[in-house]
């Protein structure tokens, strides 16, 4: 039977039919596909989240406080002077502490103290009272006073000076003390802080090999107040003499520190 050719129309129907098939297989093909990768994927055991890190231990640690000191002689006399003077009248008792407080800054001059070393600690006017016969007080006169702060650089002089202010002022002058010291105390404190380190790191070893540890770093260091006990004060005194004999000993300074170690 011979061939008969196809009318274009129904070609297209066809080439489209089959395209239609072929699509429809393959979204069929795709969803078998899907569904058996589903249960799979479900069973797939989850990926564990990362370990936390494991914090370490904290040391132990030891605290100790360590003290040390350190002497020098001291290279400065400060004294404690001043005037007083009473009066009848207000007027009249600062006028004798003046012309007595004059005296006494021309005499220290005259010693050889400069300006920068006198300074006026404390000046005063007060009411003298007595007691009357009825028991009542009333106010008999005035006393006025000065006090001066003077340091004197060499300190063999110091007993010179006392003695010129005495006679300079007369009754009227006061010798209230007199304190040694060092000019410069920061290297006879840092001899005292050496010492004090020193004794805290041996007291911190010693610990460490009782409790059967090494010692490890220095975690902290704090320093305490330093001090200078006793240095050298002496009361008030009266001197009749044209020098008073002085004896200055040694300066102490003191120092105390609070050190923590680690144990190992």
């Amino acid at each position: 039977m011979p061939h008969r050719p196809v009318p274009a129309r129904q070609d297209r129907r066809v080439r489209a039919a089959r395209l239609f098939a072929a699509t429809a297989g393959g979204l069929v093909l795709g969803a078998l596909l899907l569904g058996t990768a589903a249960p799979a994927q479900a069973a797939a055991p989850e990926r564990s989240a990362p370990r936390a890190a494991v914090r370490a231990e904290t040391p132990a640690t030891v605290t100790v406080t360590g003290s040390g000191s350190a002497t020098a002689a001291p290279d400065l006399a400060i004294l404690s002077v001043g005037v007083e003077a009473a009066k009848a009248t207000a007027k009249e008792a600062m006028a004798a502490q003046t012309t007595a407080a004059e005296a006494l800054l021309a005499v220290l001059r005259k010693e050889g103290i400069e300006d920068r070393d006198i300074r006026t600690d404390s000046l005063s006017l007060a009411p003298v009272y007595t007691q009357a016969a009825g028991g009542q007080s009333k106010v008999s006169g005035y006393q006025a006073s000065q006090a001066f702060s003077v340091k004197v650089r060499r300190i063999d002089r110091a007993g010179q000076v006392i003695g010129a202010v005495n006679d300079a002022t007369g009754d009227a002058g006061r010798v209230n003390g007199v304190v040694f010291d060092v000019a410069d105390p920061k290297e006879l404190r840092a001899k005292a802080r050496e010492a004090a380190y020193r004794d805290a790191y041996e007291k911190a070893s010693q610990h460490a090999r009782l409790s059967g540890h090494r010692l490890g770093r220095l975690v902290s260091l704090s320093e305490g107040e330093s001090l200078r006990p006793g240095h050298g004060a002496l009361p008030s005194m009266p001197s009749d003499e044209p020098s008073v004999p002085l004896a200055p000993g040694e300066i102490e300074e003191q120092v105390s520190v609070s050190a923590v170690f680690e144990l190992l």
